[in-house]
């Protein structure tokens, strides 16, 4: 049987892993995610899995890779991207005020174009070509791609059609047009998804390009896929051109990975990583999906992707105290003062300089670590950017130290966190992994600085809380008794919000109550309310700190807890788990008081006179335009299924035919290798 090539790249580790169809895992390896440069991680975790791989030809005998990445999902947040032009057919100028049109753009160009159509697929005004011509001129040297979007182009996408060929007539840059990304008639929102498109189109195109070289460097010949949002594949070539579609591929991944590694049908996933905490509902062994479109950091865009719930809480949250003298976790993630000694020995001697000290400081226990090189010769940074830069480039600096010798620490402040927001320096502290060390739970890196940093932050607690002294391991306890609440309140937050519409976010008061008591009795106190969750539904742990935390949140929710093998590899492995799909609406109006039926597809409108004659039309163009993408995103053997709904309403006692709204999906497993590229 075919053997698999599964990579992803989290917000902390990067994983690869090679699964054999009959055989199961044959290995993995973790890697440190370089943010920077993914491909260092990527080549440093597939290097690594290779060499443990028993195969006698990994290059021939591997016939599939497929890559999970952060990269559309970090540079949306990060508002990262390429200078591209975004040409608006039909819209009027206070379409800039909504779903943020006006902000998405920034500096680039943005041209407005009459034209267009409106809700019944009818030409409001002619496509103007000449202004279209005019902009292509104007704009292409300066930009790296185009987005086009028309007013009402799901109902009939001519006019975004005829620019795309313009665009491709006369300057060859990559087109990305609205109506091929989303059939919702919200235009603005449509609008921005495509300029979010193809401002990732270089981005994502580097990547595959380089993962590829990586992949040629090993004689590694077989496809590569990628991972959608909705956990599904899509060709290296297909996404290239669609790159919004991999918003939120790694919990996609995961989650895909936890089905085929524990079969369940009705379950919770969480996948708790060093950064986040993901978690996602199954419901008959699929992910239940967000088909409003996925929220990425500020902008609200029309990509199905799988409904996840994610939280700033994982093995390498900061720990850190609140103004209310109580220990909180995250959202901030640190490296644990554990790996930095492991790297750095400088650093336990700075964490002994620390805790020998008679009085506990603020900064205490806290460095400032380089992520990332400094970029070219550093002319566009300030001198006190430099100075810093400078400073961590070569082993991680104490804060303490850094502002000891700062002549402004609100200027040192401000110019810190701009190189964070950067990525260029981040942070390095306590975290729940350097606990779990002090405890005897891992022992991948430094016990003496887990436990240096430990008596450290236990002086700290001891401090701000005022009320008698708090033991080094005592305080490591109650780290690890914090994650378990937070990813309790998680889990019944997501689990409430998912299945009732209701958020628990921002009501800690409701959380004291009615939450924190079932995972620590003795916060009950005195009150009369004794509260008690039963949670109904299997829960799925993935990533590697679950096996520390998750008993006691299973026993606290009485669930049953489902940690599989390999658990901490769940989404590697869910990379090359998914088949591909790809899913075509086509819908059918009523025009003339129902004298005309109206297909509005994807090749434009076609009117018919009877309905039974129009729906078969429109079933035929939806299977046959379903069955094209699934073969350009890499299917083999495709399956097409077609479902029709017919939305009616009752007035006066008489039933109106409103629209059909046609559905075809069309399924496939990717090509392999070995099989002819079709």
């Amino acid at each position: 049987m075919a053997v698999l090539l599964g990579i992803d790249t989290g917000g902390t580790y990067t994983d690869a892993v090679l699964l054999d169809e009959e055989r199961g895992v044959l290995a993995y390896s973790k890697a440190l995610t370089t943010r920077y440069d993914l491909t260092v991680g990527i080549n440093e975790a597939l290097g690594a899995t290779i060499r443990q791989c028993k195969l006698e030809k990994p290059g021939e005998d591997i016939q599939l890779v497929s890559l999970s990445t952060t990269l559309a999902t970090n540079a949306i947040v990060e508002g990262q991207g390429s200078p591209i032009c975004l040409i608006l057919i039909g819209y009027s100028p206070d379409a800039l005020e909504q779903a943020g049109l006006g902000r998405i753009m920034l500096n680039d160009p943005l041209v407005f174009v009459p034209g267009g159509h409106n809700q019944d697929g009818e030409e409001t005004e002619p496509l103007n070509r000449g202004l279209v011509r005019s902009a292509i001129e104007e704009y292409s040297p300066r930009v790296a791609a185009f987005a086009v979007s028309g007013y009402f182009s799901v109902r009939n996408p001519e006019h975004e059609n005829s620019v795309r060929r313009i665009i491709q007539k006369n300057c060859g840059l990559p087109v990305t047009c609205g109506s091929e990304l989303t059939s919702n008639l919200h235009a603005a929102r449509r609008a921005v998804t495509a300029a979010l498109n193809a401002r990732l189109i270089p981005l994502l195109t580097r990547l595959i390009r380089a993962v590829e070289e990586i992949l040629k460097r090993q004689n590694i010949q077989a496809p590569l896929m990628v991972v959608k949002g909705d956990g599904t594949l899509v060709s290296s070539r297909f996404a290239m051109a669609h790159p919004i579609e991999t918003i939120l591929s790694g919990p996609a991944a995961s989650i895909v990975g936890s089905v085929f590694l524990t079969g369940e049908e009705d379950a919770c996933v969480v996948d708790m990583g060093g950064t986040t905490t993901d978690i996602a509902l199954l419901r008959g062994g699929k992910p239940v999906l967000n088909r409003e479109g996925a929220t990425v950091g500020k902008w609200q865009t029309m990509v199905e992707t799988v409904q996840v719930y994610t939280y700033g809480l994982g093995g390498d949250s900061e720990v850190s105290f609140s103004h209310e003298k109580a220990m909180f976790l995250g959202p901030r993630r640190a490296v644990p003062l554990s790996l930095l000694a492991h790297d750095f020995p400088e650093i336990e001697r700075e964490l002994k300089r620390q805790k020998d000290r008679a009085a506990a400081g603020a900064l205490d226990g806290k460095f400032l670590v380089c992520q990332r090189p400094l970029p070219g010769n550093g002319s566009e940074f300030t001198a006190l950017q430099r100075s810093i830069l400078e400073r961590v480039s070569s082993c991680p600096v104490a804060l303490d130290r850094l502002y000891s010798t700062a002549e402004s620490e609100f200027l040192l402040e401000v110019e810190i966190e701009r190189l964070t927001n950067l990525g260029l320096v981040g942070y390095g502290a306590f975290t729940p992994t350097d606990a779990s060390h002090a405890l005897g739970y891992q022992d991948s890196w430094s016990l003496a600085a887990a436990l240096l940093g430990a008596e450290i932050m236990a002086r700290l607690y001891t401090r701000v809380r005022q009320n008698g002294e708090v033991a080094t391991l005592d305080f490591c306890r109650r780290v690890i008794q914090q994650v378990v609440l937070q990813a309790g309140r998680a889990v019944v937050s997501a689990t409430i919000t998912d299945t009732h519409g209701f958020s628990l976010e921002g009501l800690d008061f409701v959380q004291n109550i009615f939450v924190d008591p079932t995972f620590f009795p003795e916060k009950q106190g005195s009150s009369p309310l004794g509260v008690q969750l039963t949670y109904n539904r299997p829960l799925i742990g993935l990533g590697a700190p679950v096996r520390t935390y998750f008993p006691e949140l299973a026993r606290g929710i009485r669930a049953t807890l489902n940690i599989p093998e390999h658990a901490e590899i769940a989404n590697a492995i869910g990379a090359v788990a998914g088949s591909i799909m790809q899913t075509v609406r086509v819908r059918v109006s009523p025009q003339e008081a129902g004298a005309l039926f109206r297909v509005h597809g994807p090749k434009g409108v076609r009117d018919f006179s009877d309905l039974e004659e129009a729906v078969a039309f429109a079933r035929g163009q939806a299977g046959e335009h379903a069955k094209e993408l699934a073969k350009r995103a890499g299917a083999c053997s495709v399956f097409v299924d077609i479902d029709r709904r017919d939305h009616k309403v009752i007035a006066c006692g008489h039933e109106i035919f409103l629209e059909c709204e046609i559905t075809a999906v069309a399924a496939g497993r990717p090509y392999m290798a070995v099989e002819p590229n079709k």
